[in-house]
């Protein structure tokens, strides 16, 4: 096992609040660095459990070799963090995106790695056509250089299927920690689960949800399967990188019911709001095509960024997108953070 992987195992199996993290950037399309290091600070500052950046709420984008920021976008989130977990004592867990095929893949782990990343949140999506027998070689070869977390993208946003014999195969996986369901599919997200479950390494590999439509049932939910069970201990999630304080509150308001017997019926009506808002910001109506503007433009609204561009001018808020989020915004007030993002703005902009 690498060094650190069983602290790292440790921490993910907490249950934590991880933010995917936006990337900020100027009106001509260049990194906004201010903006960028404040984004991170507000993640600390808001109490998540780690940041995963170089995902696809970062633009997978920054990897393409004229725009070049896959690193430094990178280096810059981990300096934030160092700086927050050296003046608070708190230890964050460090995820970065890992994209391509093997040799890519490989690549960035070992920059990851190098910069010193916790684990890999380790996308399929570049090997569209292989089969779960060349997924698996894939996964172990970049799994030789940094703890691998599994990542269940959706389709609509880039993802492949993936079905429940590679997930039997991708849990042997000595050095998969933890896994991102982000399927959007019930179905989908039961054969994880269930994976997990039958191979008796719950404890070993943490569960986290990533599907943003259904954060509360995810988190609140023990499934079962037969005499095994498996369970969500926490989220990392594109949803996460909006409001992130109320999300911590959130997943608090989880451990009190499975674990003090605090009311059900409240989380679960706060859920149905989440995702109600979730599908204005992530333009659900339009197969989430509009997901990352939407995310930017909350963050537009609270200062944190300047404006939603992404590195692709074309990919701007859908029509009718924005009425959503006014609608969310004024329907569920109790769900923003605005008021503590107001407080600390001008230290994080600093």
């Amino acid at each position: 096992m690498l060094d650190g992987a069983e602290q790292f195992r440790a921490l993910l199996q907490r249950g934590l609040v991880i933010p995917a993290h936006p990337l900020a950037l100027t009106e001509d399309l260049k990194l906004d660095e201010r903006r960028q290091r404040a984004l991170t600070r507000y993640y600390c500052d808001a109490g998540s459990g780690g940041v995963a950046v170089g995902v696809h709420t970062t633009q997978f984008s920054i990897r393409d070799a004229n725009v070049g920021l896959f690193e430094p976008v990178l280096e810059l989130a981990l300096e934030e963090v160092h700086a927050f977990e050296k003046r608070t004592g708190k230890v964050l867990a460090k995820i970065g995106g890992i994209c391509g095929d093997t040799q890519t893949a490989c690549l960035e782990a070992a920059t990851l790695r190098r910069l010193g990343y916790d684990g890999g949140l380790l996308s399929l999506a570049a090997l569209s056509d292989a089969s779960n027998e060349a997924l698996i070689e894939h996964c172990r070869a970049v799994g030789e250089t940094i703890p691998l977390i599994g990542f269940y993208l959706q389709p609509a946003v880039g993802g492949r299927p993936l079905n429940a014999a590679f997930w039997e195969s991708f849990v042997e996986i000595e050095s998969v920690v933890a896994i991102k369901v982000a399927s959007f599919d019930r179905y989908q997200t039961m054969e994880v689960l269930r994976a997990v479950a039958h191979s008796g390494r719950g404890s070993e590999i943490a569960l986290y949800t990533g599907n943003d439509d259904n954060i509360v049932a995810d988190l609140l939910t023990e499934f079962r399967f037969g005499e095994r069970t498996a369970h969500f201990v926490g989220g990392l999630l594109g949803q996460w990188a909006v409001w992130t304080r109320r999300a911590v509150e959130l997943l608090s308001s989880v451990h009190d019911v499975k674990h003090n017997g605090a009311r059900l019926d409240v989380v679960l009506a706060r859920g149905g709001e989440i995702t109600d808002a979730n599908a204005a910001i992530f333009d659900a109506r339009h197969q989430f095509r509009g997901c990352i503007p939407g995310i930017h433009e909350v963050l537009r609204r609270q200062g944190l960024l300047a404006g939603r561009w992404c590195l692709d001018p074309a990919e701007a808020l859908s029509e009718g997108q924005l009425d959503e989020i006014d609608r969310v915004y004024s329907s569920y007030p109790l769900l923003n953070d605005d008021e503590f993002v107001a407080e600390h703005l001008d230290r994080w902009l600093a």
